[in-house]
């Protein structure tokens, strides 16, 4: 082995020339002096690793392949006990392995080096894999990884592990003591700072005690109840941390935690939960014989679409064990709603949701199966306008709305013809007009929308939602807000500015100006007609779509027209008809 060139194989040695020829890795017949050569290289046993895979790399892959540990254990001892995973990389790949064949075949043989107790297995990325004398079992490995851990994070990590393999280890009372007091001590330190991390902590400090029944925590111990109690305004922060598989014993623990106040704590926890966390929350109600009351926790959050994506998504998928009731056309009024929300702070669960509607085949018509002819109408009118769905999944919800409500053919097609026929009828507007108007939909979408998300969100923290008057302000202000964006969005597409270059003036149109005279009174006045968003009564601009435009539109000078007035109409004359030039 060379320092610079890496490994090599002795072709050829000459003594009465004093020289020796190698065959280096990638320096091929490189000859050396003896003297230089004894000074500079290192000799390789026949059974260190590189020379193994040299003269016989299939026995290499067979040992690889049927006992891994000792292959791992004949490298390390090759480099002094120590080898990072990258240089045990270098060694196998590509004479041994391909590069996705050794993640796959070290991955699987760490495991078992875990189960050998030979071996120091590094949590870092990096760290070296150690090679020790003396067999240490692996869950007292990982309890000493727990008791060095600085950050509780890494604490909690070694002792879930631990506690996995001491279910079936019969430890002395005197050693689980122990470990049950450094587990406290760890959860009291780090409940001042990582709340989650010590909740943590104390339920592996419960799983120690549940070994030995004379371990059972004493009164003035911190208890799981009493840190949930201290934290309870972290509560959505906790369980976004939280494994899912510990959900069920930190909820077991709000009866005791909350008193009487269980119930609200988790429904204000409801306003985040995923839909695993849902199912425990569900779970506890049952458990606690509270049915009842998680029905109608339930039933009032559809009611006041105050209802998550994922609360809704849960009560779907659970709709033939849980609440059959509940599926209906509220129910899919209030997964409109939660869609819309969710689109508008561009939540990723509504996206999921919508999906969701459409896996399910048969989530709309059991949705709306019941609903008589009136709110079966109304339901596709919320559709119809919602802005969740783009053209072809609308057309899809409606197709499975009619399958269940055939009757409803002629109004989907009717709306849908109108539709198409406002999309062919575009808006002339001044490119001054439309600017203002984008401009006006970047501020709803950018900044009051959001800020009324926020109100929402803020209002619905005060509680009782049904005497929430913030609430139910902030709701309604919603509801304008998203019907102009619709209403804006609807009027943009259809919109096509001009300067009003070049106009018809040989009648009245579009870009002109047009002078009257009033055949009772004899006065003047004039008009320009323009986009349909230019209308400016103090400068004589009018809309062409407003009465006045429509009057005039199409006549020629000498034509007599009849134009609304404050009181009745007045008969003018068109006198002149000129291109406008004013600028916009």
């Amino acid at each position: 082995m060379h320092r610079s060139w890496g490994f090599g194989r002795i072709a050829e040695w000459r003594l009465l020339t004093d020289q020796i020829t190698i065959d280096f890795t990638g320096k091929k017949n490189h000859p050396m002096q003896l003297q230089y050569a004894a000074e500079t290289l290192n000799f390789i046993p026949p059974n260190h690793i590189l020379a193994l895979i040299a003269t016989d790399a299939a026995a290499v892959r067979e040992k690889a392949k049927k006992d891994p540990v000792a292959l791992i254990r004949s490298i390390l001892m090759d480099h002094e006990g120590a080898a990072t995973a990258d240089e045990i990389s270098k060694l196998l790949v590509p004479s041994i392995f391909d590069m996705a064949g050794f993640k796959k075949w070290f991955d699987a043989t760490k495991k078992k080096l875990k189960a050998d107790g030979h071996f120091v297995v590094p949590a870092k990325k990096g760290a070296p894999l150690e090679l020790q004398e003396e067999k240490v079992e692996p869950y007292r490995r990982l309890l000493e990884q727990f008791r060095s851990a600085r950050h509780p994070k890494e604490q909690v990590t070694a002792l879930d592990a631990a506690l996995k393999l001491l279910q079936s280890i019969p430890l002395e009372l005197e050693e689980l003591r122990m470990l049950a007091q450094e587990v406290q001590g760890a959860a009291e330190r780090g409940g001042r700072i990582h709340a989650t991390k010590a909740i943590e902590l104390v339920l592996a400090r419960d799983e120690i005690a549940k070994l030995n029944e004379a371990l059972m925590p004493l009164e003035e111990q911190v208890s799981l109840a009493s840190l949930l109690a201290t934290s309870s305004k972290k509560l959505a922060e906790i369980f976004a941390e939280l494994p899912s598989s510990k959900y069920r014993r930190v909820l077991e623990a709000f009866p005791s935690a909350f008193s009487d106040r269980w119930q609200e704590s988790t429904q204000q926890l409801l306003r985040y939960a995923e839909p695993r966390l849902i199912n425990e929350i569900f779970n506890l109600f049952e458990n606690q014989e509270q049915h009842e009351a998680f029905k109608a926790l339930a039933a009032r959050a559809i009611q006041e679409r105050s209802a998550t994506s994922d609360f809704l998504k849960w009560i779907c998928s659970e709709r033939t064990n849980i609440f059959p009731e509940f599926i209906n056309h509220e129910l899919f009024a209030a997964i409109l709603s939660a869609l819309e929300r969710d689109m508008h702070a561009e939540a990723k669960r509504g996206a999921r949701f919508r999906e969701s509607l459409f896996e399910d085949r048969e989530l709309i018509a059991d949705l709306l199966k019941n609903a008589d002819i009136d709110d079966a109408r109304n339901t596709v009118r919320k559709i119809m306008i919602s802005p969740v769905f783009g053209d072809l999944d609308r057309r899809s919800i409606l197709a499975r709305v009619l399958k269940v409500h055939p009757d409803l053919q002629s109004m989907i097609t009717g709306d849908q013809d109108k539709e198409i026929s406002s999309r062919e009828e575009s808006l002339v507007v001044s490119w001054a007009s439309l600017e203002r108007r984008k401009k006006e939909h970047e501020n709803l979408v950018t900044k009051l929308i959001p800020q009324n998300t926020r109100d929402i969100a803020v209002a619905r923290s005060y509680g009782d939602l049904r005497e929430n008057v913030e609430f139910k302000s902030a709701k309604e202000q919603q509801s304008v807000l998203l019907r102009q964006k619709s209403e804006l969005e609807q009027m943009l597409n259809h919109a096509r500015g001009t300067n009003f270059e070049n106009p018809d003036a040989s009648v009245v149109s579009i870009g002109t100006v047009v002078s009257l005279k009033d055949q009772a009174s004899k006065e003047k006045e004039s008009f320009s007609i323009l986009g349909a968003w230019d209308g400016a009564p103090e400068k004589h601009w009018v809309s062409y779509q407003a009465a006045i435009g429509q009057a005039l539109l199409g006549h020629k000078v000498g034509d007599i027209v009849t134009l609304p007035a404050e009181k009745g109409n007045r008969s003018m004359k068109i006198e002149k008809i000129m291109p406008f030039t004013d600028k916009m």
